[in-house]
C-alpha cells in the first residue's frame, strides 16, 4: 500500500522564489486564519476547565468565522522558517524519529520567541489598572516574562509540528496535482473571498 506521504514528499515543496510557493501559501493564510479561530475555540474550552485563564468576556465564542490573523502568520513561520529547518533536519538526522523529536525541540522555543514578540507589541498591561488587553500569563507558573507560557509554546509546538510534517507537506502534495489555470484562479479567488470576509469582520 502505497504511503499517503513519503520521505521524498517532505522535501517536496516548492521553491520561496517561484510563483506557486507564494501562491499556495496565501491561500494557507487565508484558510488557517479562519481555521484557527475553530482551534482556539476548542483550546480555550480546554484551558478554561484545566487552568480556569480564559476570561468571562472574551469574544473567542461570539464569532467563530472572525478571522484569526495570528493563525495565518503561524503557517506562514512553518513555511518560511520551520520547513527549511525540517528539511536540514532530515539530512543531518539518521531517523525520522529523531528529526521530528529536535525539531519539536526547536520549535518550543520559535513559538516561545513569537509569543514574547507579539506580547511586548500587541499586549501591553494599562498603566492604571494593570489590566493585560489580550491575554494574562503574568499569574502563571511557567510564564516567560509575563507574556509568553511554557504551556502554550509547548502546545503551538505539536500543533506547528504537526502542520510542517503533514498537513503543510499533504497540501502542497494535493495543490501540485491541480491544472496550472484552476490552481490560480482558484487561489485568487479564495484570497478574494477572504479579503471581502476580513472588510466584513472587521468594519
Amino acid at each position: 500500500m502505497k504511503k499517503i506521504l513519503s520521505k521524498d514528499d517532505e522535501f517536496g515543496r516548492n521553491g520561496s522564489d517561484s510563483w506557486p510557493f507564494w501562491r499556495n501559501l496565501g491561500v494557507y493564510f487565508c484558510a488557517f486564519s479562519v481555521l484557527g479561530h475553530f482551534l482556539e475555540i476548542g483550546y480555550c474550552s480546554v484551558m478554561d476547565v484545566l487552568f480556569h485563564v480564559v476570561s468571562d468576556d472574551t469574544a473567542v465564542f461570539d464569532d467563530p468565522f472572525y478571522p484569526y490573523l495570528v493563525y495565518g502568520v503561524g503557517v506562514v513561520v512553518c513555511a518560511l522558517v520551520l520547513e527549511p529547518l525540517k528539511e536540514h533536519l532530515i539530512s543531518k538526522r539518521k531517523t525520522l524519529a529523531g528529526a521530528v523529536a529536535e525539531f519539536f525541540t526547536i520549535s518550543v522555543f520559535v513559538f516561545m520567541l513569537m509569543e514574547l514578540v507579539m506580547g511586548w507589541m500587541l499586549n501591553q498591561p494599562d498603566p492604571e489598572t494593570g489590566r493585560y488587553p489580550l491575554w494574562d500569563n503574568s499569574q502563571l507558573p511557567l510564564n516567560i516574562f509575563k507574556q509568553a507560557w511554557l504551556v502554550n509554546d509547548i502546545g503551538f509546538a505539536l500543533i506547528g509540528t504537526l502542520y510542517t510534517w503533514v498537513i503543510y507537506p499533504l497540501s502542497e502534495k494535493l495543490m501540485a496535482k491541480l491544472p496550472k489555470k484552476v490552481a490560480d484562479r482558484g487561489s485568487i479567488a479564495f484570497i478574494v473571498a477572504f479579503i471581502i470576509l476580513c472588510i466584513v469582520k472587521f468594519s
